[in-house]
């Protein structure tokens, strides 16, 4: 067989399929379309119906575009006259070798979806997993984007997050500031305590919470204090910040106070 020949049978072939070629362009067009369409369509009725819960809504969204492709690559390949019986057949062998070959890949995903089910954090909350550090902004299908407290971007694979040690920071709705002090051994615990009660008090806490000042320890020359202080979660490096301050102002303002803080 010449060239002529293949060219012959590619025109005929063209020629014979065009009609069929039209379609499949059209279907993978719209199903292109309609993926991104709907998988924001999905994530905006998630986040109305949960409260503008933005932890679980991408990822739903995520999972059903890429359902939507698949389903149009299925409905492309069957205009070529492909059986959906061998369509599914090859797809199942090529997703075994994929997921042989990208094991970790799809620990990441499974990952991901358990810490949507378990719910250890959700977008908003600091967290510290193992050290990995940081303001939660997105959980992704295959990672969770990150931003430290200096304003660094951090990608973190959901399979670390889900195998670490999570602290999270911010999910209770206030936290303990706790400021460590000492006077000396013959003051006034009772004036100590209330100079310094006072000088707990800042905007970052519920109204009508009071702070207490404890003793922690002594020996002959000072007693070791603790003043704590609840504050809201989201506030608690500028509320400590604050209330170092305040303390400090207090004791300096009493000659028979330590002023080291």
């Amino acid at each position: 067989m010449d060239n002529s020949d293949i060219f012959g049978v590619s025109t005929a072939w063209v020629l014979a399929n065009a009609w069929n070629v039209v379609i499949a362009v059209v279907v993978l067009a719209v199903g292109w379309i309609m993926a991104d369409l709907i998988s924001r369509q999905m994530t905006n009725l998630i986040r109305a119906r949960l409260k503008n819960d933005a932890t679980i809504a991408p990822l739903v969204g995520e999972i059903t575009r890429y359902g939507i492709l698949c389903v149009t690559i299925v409905i492309v390949l069957g205009q070529f006259g492909v059986q959906t019986a061998s369509i599914l057949a090859v797809l199942g062998a090529a997703g075994l070798a994929v997921a042989l070959a990208l094991q970790g890949t799809l620990s990441n995903i499974a990952a991901g979806i358990m810490l949507l089910f378990l719910k250890p954090f959700k977008v908003g909350d600091y967290i510290n997993a193992d050290g990995i550090e940081g303001w939660v902004v997105e959980v992704e299908l295959f990672a969770t984007r990150m931003r430290t407290a200096d304003g660094v971007f951090m990608f973190a694979p959901n399979s670390k997050l889900s195998n670490a040690r999570i602290v999270n920071y911010t999910r209770e709705a206030s936290r303990m500031v706790e400021i460590a002090f000492s006077v000396p051994r013959m003051a006034d615990l009772t004036k100590v305590r209330a100079e310094l009660t006072e000088a707990l008090k800042s905007p970052y806490s519920e109204a009508g919470v009071a702070g207490e000042v404890l003793v922690d320890s002594m020996d002959d020359s000072k007693i070791n204090l603790v003043a704590r202080m609840p504050v809201r979660s989201g506030d608690w490096r500028q509320a400590r910040s604050l209330l170092q301050e305040q303390l400090m102002a207090a004791l300096d303002r009493n000659s028979g106070f330590s002023t080291k803080v």
